[in-house]
Formats: C-alpha cells, structure tokens, sequence
C-alpha cells in the first residue's frame, strides 16, 4: 500500500485502492481465503478489510462460503473479466472490417458496446475528410439517441430497455431525440425488424449516423457497428448503399465470432479486410 501515498489526493481513492488489493490478492491465491489471513495478506486492519468484503460481495465481487467462511472471488468478478476478455477480442476481430467499412463509405467507423445502460465506444477509424464527429475511443454517452445504442437496445427486451431508461432517463439533446419510452420501444421493433438504426441527428444536429448490431456465437448482440457523418453527406441518395455497407461488415464480424446465421451478401466485389 505504501506505493500510492505520494498521489495526489484528487487522483486517488483509498478505499477503492484496497478494495482492488482485495480482489487481486483473492485472483492470485490458489484457494480461498480467511479474513485474518486476508487481512494480512493486504496490509489492512481486519474490520476495514470485513467492510469492503461486504460491500464487494453485495455487489457479488465476492463470495464466502457459508460453511468454512471464507472469502473467493464471486461471478461478477468473472463477468466482468470475461468482458473485457470479449472486448479484446473483439476489436481484434472487427478492426478490419471497420477499415473496410471507412474506406468504402468514406465516413468515420465505429464500434461500441453498452456498459451499464450506456454506450462505449471501443474502436474507431476515422474518415479522412476534414469533418470529425462527436464519437471518439472510450466516451460514453446515452444509447436512446444513436445510432449503435438503438442496436444495443434492440438486442435485449423491453422489460430491459424501460429499466435503463428509468435509471437513465430521456434526456433531449435536439428537437429530433426521442424522448417518450413508447415511440423509443416502437422504434426499437423497427430496428429489430429491418436490421439497422439510424441516428437522423438526434445526438448532434447536422450528425448522422448508420448502425447495425454484431451478434456472437449464440446469436446475441454484442455490439454495434456504425458509420456517423454529417447529414450533407449522409443522405436519402446514398442511405441505400450506406445500409448496405455497414450490414456487410457487421456481418462479417458475427462470422468470425462465430455466429451462423443467414449471412448477408458482401457489397460489390472489392471487399477485402485486411489484418492490421
């Protein structure tokens, strides 16, 4: 613990410091762990040690064994090592399609997934005209206004979808962000049925954007391709072949994770996904 002292305060949480020293410790032990032998372990006193294993296994970080007492890592510990496995995987895997994907529509590629009832964007190439977009690597924002957020939603159901809206609301951001939670579940059965979302600048006015999902081995939406660019550029006259694009790549994405579904035709007789 002695390594983090010299921090500045407004950069460092203590407690979330040896809470995390507590997850690491029980990562690295071949068995579990009692709360003295923990506590010795990470340097803590035993009741501060007891607080933060109780708080982490509310949150199923942490598990104890009813019978023995002791402490082990709980499945959300694995969940959450599992996906960030996942995301890895990935960007690995949908990296070149998204170069493809940019190249061929000359608009900026992005791929996110949703956290916590919010889009992230994990991967982005970027158009190489002048005009950049609001999305950038590692920015969270709310999944009723884009485009890949309609797709994310879309893969789970409405009982879901009205949770998250509860805890995260409808904020408007132009006059065209939909705000009422029945016109947003009637526009996620569109998405559902057609394949695709659109964002018709409903994040960002003068923005627009095209999305379609990538689904896994089991068919469920991981994440959300799209390609987002000014709506001079993304019009009524290209939206056809836009659609088109972005269900290629997407599709080649769920392919390589190894969903086997009814795959859709590969757009013209260019395409070609490189490995970076």
């Amino acid at each position: 613990m002695d390594g983090v002292k010299g921090k500045s305060a407004g950069r460092y949480v203590q407690a979330v410091d040896r809470a995390l020293a507590i997850l690491e410790t029980l990562a690295e032990s071949e068995r579990p762990m009692g709360l003295v032998e923990l506590s010795t372990r990470v340097g803590l006193h035993v009741s501060t040690v007891h607080r933060l294993l109780a708080t982490m296994g509310k949150r199923r970080f942490v598990a104890q064994d009813p019978q023995t007492g002791r402490y082990r890592l709980g499945m959300r510990a694995f969940e959450v090592g599992s996906a960030a496995i996942q995301q890895v995987e990935l960007r690995e895997v949908a990296r070149p399609h998204l170069r493809w994907l940019m190249e061929e529509t000359q608009e900026t590629a992005n791929l996110a997934v949703l956290m916590d009832g919010e889009v992230v964007y994990i991967d982005q190439v970027e158009s190489q005209n002048l005009v950049r977009m609001f999305t950038r690597v590692g920015r969270r924002v709310p999944a009723h206004c884009t485009g890949v957020g309609k797709i994310l939603l879309a893969g789970l159901s409405d009982e879901e979808v009205l949770h998250i809206l509860d805890e995260r609301g409808l904020p408007r951001f132009t006059p065209h962000t939909i705000v009422d939670p029945q016109e947003l579940l009637q526009e996620l059965q569109r998405v559902r049925a057609s394949g695709y979302a659109l964002d018709n600048e409903e994040r960002e006015v003068g923005v627009r954007c095209v999305a379609g999902p990538v689904r896994d081995h089991e068919g469920k939406v991981v994440a959300a391709v799209s390609i987002s660019g000014p709506s001079s550029r993304i019009t009524e006259d290209r939206l056809s072949r836009l659609i088109a694009a972005v269900r290629t790549a997407t599709s080649r994405i769920s392919t390589e994770l190894g969903w086997r579904g009814d795959p859709v035709p590969v757009l013209g007789v260019n395409y070609r996904a490189d490995n970076p």
